[in-house]
């Protein structure tokens, strides 16, 4: 089975920017209803749980289900990818990366990590998500799509958190 999916939230920014500690991972996919039993079916119940009534109910509000691996406690926060203009343009971006040796996944763009991290810093005012920014943008501020970026700013409403920000790096 083939989902398209991205990996994004803080592990996609420390990729690209500073380590931090964090809690989860957090996966984009592209997964409709007719494709969550295949899907679930690739999870193994014997090392994760999930929740499939809950699973289903997240494809249909288009929000995020949880899985968790039992041994370690780590969480899997899977999000539907979200039915707008923006969210359309994000997975055809993605790119693929070395996880280690051998292993690669696909990662958000950091220009996305940086719009979707502002985007839920105007929802919680958390400064958690700016200092993400900074780092990306201390450590990748170089390779940055700034016209996407800007304009997907702009058109979002978060460019002036992002050009106070620049400043801030600069």
């Amino acid at each position: 089975m083939t989902v398209d999916y991205m990996i994004g939230g803080s592990h996609a920014s420390m990729y690209y920017g500073e380590p931090r500690v964090t809690r989860d991972v957090d996966v984009i996919v592209a997964l409709g209803r007719d494709r969550l039993a295949e899907f679930l079916h690739h999870v193994p119940a014997d090392t994760f749980y999930v929740d499939a009534d809950t699973a289903a109910e997240a494809i249909e509000a288009r929000a995020q289900f949880t899985i968790i691996h039992a041994a370690s406690g780590l969480k899997i926060d899977v999000y539907i990818n979200p039915d707008t203009p923006y969210d359309w343009t994000r997975p055809a971006r993605r790119q693929r990366l070395p996880l280690v040796e051998g292993v690669s996944a696909y990662f958000a763009r950091p220009e996305d990590v940086i719009l979707y991290k502002l985007l839920y810093h105007r929802q919680v005012e958390s400064s958690m998500h700016l200092r993400d920014i900074v780092g990306i943008l201390r450590l990748s501020g170089s390779e940055l799509d700034l016209p996407y970026l800007e304009e997907w700013a702009d058109r979002l409403g978060v460019r002036s958190v992002w050009e106070q920000l620049r400043k801030h790096v600069e």
